[in-house]
């Protein structure tokens, strides 16, 4: 029973000085330095004493330097937290059709694809490429406003043919008074898991790959 209590005695006495020694070390910057101005301060000349204003102005350095550590912590703390919220928050989306930046194209019977203008435009060209590259369909549509925009594709080719389930990718062109505006493309996927990592919530899309949360534009 004595080696039992002698033992236990060891490891509570470990612990707390375990405790005590990382207390230390948090604490030993500021420490080192309140040592160092008081020895130097017992060990000054008499003659030739320390400024006053020298000494107020390392005190303040100390102070600052502190409290920026103490705030850069709590920013790190705040920032985990809020990554944290996010990727709980982006599980919802499980399940959920979503548009992401992308010009991937997939048709099952039918195909979405998705558009954002900062402005309108007269004029909306979509061209519709198979897995090797080669157009096979191409959609002059008409005015389209700014914002996103939803595009059905029938999953006819030019020929009337129909086309086969499966991969494709497409290209999109706008024009507003004659003059080339910026498109920019949309793929449409469902999210298929979330996970964390260091740029904040990942969302698996499948064959669309992961896209960031702050990238996707739009949940159905």
């Amino acid at each position: 029973m004595s080696a039992i209590q002698q033992t236990n005695s060891e490891t509570v006495l470990s612990a707390t000085t375990t405790g005590i020694s990382a207390k230390k070390n948090a604490e030993n910057p500021q420490d080192r330095f309140l040592k160092l101005l008081v020895t130097q301060m017992k060990n000054q000349d008499p003659l030739k004493p320390l400024d006053n204003a020298e000494v107020t102005s390392q005190l303040a350095q100390i102070s600052t330097v502190t409290g920026i550590d103490k705030l850069n912590s709590t920013l790190q703390l705040l920032t985990s937290d809020v990554g944290d919220s996010l990727s709980v928050e982006a599980t919802g989306m499980i399940g959920h059709s979503v548009f992401a930046p992308g010009t991937s194209l997939v048709l099952k019977g039918e195909g979405t694809l998705g558009i954002e203008l900062a402005q309108p435009v007269d004029q909306l060209k979509v061209t519709i490429m198979d897995s090797s590259g080669m157009p096979i369909r191409h959609m002059e549509l008409g005015p389209k406003p700014s914002g996103i925009s939803a595009i059905s594709w029938d999953g006819k080719a030019d020929n009337g043919t129909t086309a086969s389930d499966g991969n494709y990718t497409f290209t999109v062109s706008g024009k507003q008074g004659g003059q080339d505006i910026k498109v920019d493309t949309l793929a449409l996927g469902v999210v298929k898991s979330v996970s964390a990592s260091e740029k904040g919530a990942l969302l698996d899309m499948g064959d669309l790959g992961l896209v960031n949360l702050s990238d996707v534009k739009r949940v159905f």
